[in-house]
């Protein structure tokens, strides 16, 4: 009797008929089936609307069976997950962490191996991820493929960058799927290392907008020990398909059981506000791992770095006439280097002076002569500092005026390089109370053959966060793949670029007005993004006359970005004489917070604008950034967030009547009015503009 109920019961399991998942409002639901060759697939439904068409899921071995077919359900499990946790550093105080979760144990009827899938549901949305375990069919073993799909029910608008192995560093195209095409695009844009992967690739976070009106973003999380997936996109069929980066020798990732791959995610809502304001990324990495997280602290800052973007000084020392090997040869100063004693002392000044944490220098170490373009192997030692920079005497100056140093560590991209140098660096910030760093990894990847986006540096990347972690150090990395909330594990991983950031403004085609309005439904929704804002003088020909080259948005939106543009990090990026010289505007910077209790976003459509408000943490004060693309804008916003029977003082920062991003970016105007929960306030945006408010208390 045993035997025929165990029989009857895999019948059941293994029939056509799906296993079903909903969210826990039960707006989302998922169902699960084994197709008649046995591969597995899935559907999404919104509201009872399919919104991901049935799609296979599956991955291929190299020198074995793939495992995309002949399974079997060999258990089915259902539970639901419900906590709340503390981020070190955030958006909000509290993050809620609510799912019910689907683990399908498979078995593949040939080979006997053993594969699981394993769904997670969110009221915004769904996560799979595939999980080997322990098993003697099963040990090493190497990923040539996966074939996870992810077909769509229509001819959706995208935002989308191509699938580039090595970069980010786009435009966002705003088109049609079916119009998704990287061979017509201008790639005159600034990127020096270029690895597009095909005609039809996508970088994934994408963004949709169906025809009806539902928002969908696919994107992954918990990215650890395996390539970056990209998303091959069948423009006729509305069907994509995941598109990991190889190694140098072609193969995506090695394995050994138990693993995990990483969790791929489709968000869902009718409300673009939803997608946006979304933690599931971060709920889907593991906790924090860090037991003393005291040394975290955000930071804001100024540094040695908008002056070389806009010709005023130079990171190398001696100049590319004088190029030699820097670390073996005396150098003869060229007398533009931005990296002098003088000049750090002065923006040390400058930090003290206006509140601000830290101090960033760029080109203080040897070595920036000639690496750039060569492929160099040995660059950088991260601890040799060039003549004109003294170590000893800048801290102790920096000490003196209760302001940290930043330390900057380019890796030129050879990371082979940067990791044996890496202990004796992380040593030489320590001796000189140097709290975090920021790195770069311009140029072509050392092991040669690696991509940015590959499985080696991956790991590379999350083994410094580690490592930095264990130095009691925060790390900001620049030129690194996208975050995938890994910063959730190790919260000293306090930002990222891994993006088209501001300085693209200063020497090339720039940044569209509508690019961040994009970033926040993209890449930000994996973690902290450095994006450098805070530029007064929008117009290069302001330092060279020749030159048309701008920051494409209006003085006001530069404001703004502070709060759109979510970062316990944040940099005034301008030249400090520019700040001197609007000191009102100035004063926003220096208001406005960087750790939150809790955000709020009142408006979004992505591509066209984003308003969120935000409260910093242990206080009353507000702050809000109203952003918008190309457009002029108007709207009116209720202040209910405000607690209610307190009056606030309003300090508007908002571009003024005749002010555009493109003819007149730098006309603003400030005024202040007394609110309360009960007030509206009118936004009134210009072509590229924004609007920046403080609320403070009255007592």
């Amino acid at each position: 009797m045993k035997h025929l109920l165990f029989l009857f019961m895999a019948f059941l399991l293994n029939t056509a008929y799906s296993q079903n998942i909903q969210s826990p409002s039960k707006k989302i639901s998922v169902d699960f089936k084994l197709t008649p060759s046995g591969q597995p697939s899935y559907a999404i439904n919104y509201n009872s609307k399919l919104v991901i068409s049935e799609s296979t899921l599956g991955i291929k071995l190299k020198d074995k069976p793939a495992l995309d077919a002949n399974f079997v359900i060999d258990s089915v499990k259902n539970s639901s997950f419900n906590e709340s946790w503390k981020p070190v550093l955030g958006e909000q105080e509290n993050i809620v962490n609510h799912y019910n979760e689907l683990i399908i144990a498979l078995s593949q009827k040939e080979t006997h191996i053993k594969m699981n899938l394993i769904f997670r549901v969110f009221d915004e949305g769904v996560a799979f991820r595939y999980d080997f375990p322990k098993q003697k069919d099963l040990n090493y073993f190497i990923i040539s493929d996966e074939v996870s799909q992810f077909n769509l029910t229509d001819n959706h608008k995208v935002f989308w960058i191509p699938g580039d192995f090595d970069s980010q560093e786009y435009v966002y195209n705003e088109t049609l799927f079916s119009e998704i095409d990287n061979s017509k695009l201008n790639l005159n844009n600034g990127i020096g290392v270029k690895s597009i992967a095909g005609k039809y690739t996508v970088q994934s976070p994408l963004m949709m907008k169906s025809p009806s009106g539902l928002y969908l973003n696919i994107f992954e999380a918990a990215v650890v020990n395996y390539p970056v997936m990209h998303l091959d996109a069948a423009v006729k069929n509305n069907k994509l398909t995941s598109h990991l980066v190889p190694n140098a020798i072609g193969d995506k990732a090695y394995l050994q059981a138990p693993c995990v791959s990483p969790w791929r995610t489709i968000m869902v809502s009718d409300d673009a506000r939803d997608i946006v304001g979304s933690k599931m990324i971060l709920n889907l990495n593991e906790p924090c791992k860090i037991d003393d997280t005291s040394f975290i602290k955000p930071m804001k800052y100024v540094g040695i770095w908008w002056e070389m973007h806009v010709g005023k000084s130079t990171w190398d020392y001696a100049g590319s006439q004088n190029a030699q090997n820097s670390l073996t040869q005396d150098l003869i100063p060229s007398g533009k280097h931005g990296a002098t004693t003088e000049n750090t002392k002065r923006h040390i000044d400058f930090a003290a002076k206006n509140g601000f944490d830290g101090v960033l220098v760029e080109g203080w170490n040897v070595g920036w002569e000639d690496w750039f373009g060569n492929w160099k192997e040995e660059v950088f030692d991260f601890t040799t500092p060039y003549p004109d920079f003294d170590l000893d005497v800048i801290t102790a100056y920096a000490k003196s005026k209760n302001v940290k140093m930043i330390m900057h560590h380019e890796t030129s991209g050879s990371v082979a390089n940067y990791e044996r140098h890496l202990d004796r660096a992380l040593e030489l910030m320590k001796k000189y109370n140097y709290p975090a760093a920021k790195s770069g990894y311009v140029g072509k990847i050392i092991p040669r053959g690696e991509f940015h986006d590959g499985q080696t540096m991956v790991n590379h990347f999350n083994f410094v966060a580690r490592r930095f972690a264990d130095y009691r150090l925060m790390i900001n990395s620049h030129e690194s793949s996208r975050p995938t909330g890994y910063s959730r594990t190790y919260p000293n991983y306090i930002a990222a670029e891994a993006a088209r950031g501001n300085e693209f403004n200063a020497w090339s085609t720039g940044n569209p007005p509508m690019h961040e309005t994009i970033l926040p439904f993209t890449r930000l929704l994996g973690g902290p993004m450095d994006y450098t804002p805070g530029i007064f003088e929008i117009k290069m020909s302001y330092y060279d006359k020749s030159k048309t080259e701008q920051v494409q948005t209006t003085l006001a939106k530069q404001l703004a970005l502070y709060v759109t543009m979510y970062s316990p990090l944040q940099m005034a990026a301008d030249l400090l004489e520019n700040y001197e010289k609007y000191p009102d505007a100035f004063q926003f910077i220096k208001d406005v917070a960087l750790d939150w209790q809790d955000s709020k976003y009142l408006e979004a459509e992505p591509g066209d604008f984003l308003t969120v408000v935000r409260k910093a943490k242990n206080s009353e004060k507000w702050f809000l950034g109203a952003i918008t693309d190309e457009n002029a804008r108007k709207s009116e916003i209720k202040l209910d967030f405000l607690t209610k029977g307190k009056k606030y003082k309003a300090i508007i920062y908002e571009d003024a009547k005749d002010a555009d991003w493109k003819n007149n970016p730098i006309a603003y105007k400030i005024s202040t009015i007394e609110v309360t929960s009960k007030s509206k306030i009118k936004l009134n945006l210009a072509p590229g503009g924004g609007t920046a408010i403080s609320f403070e208390p009255i007592n």
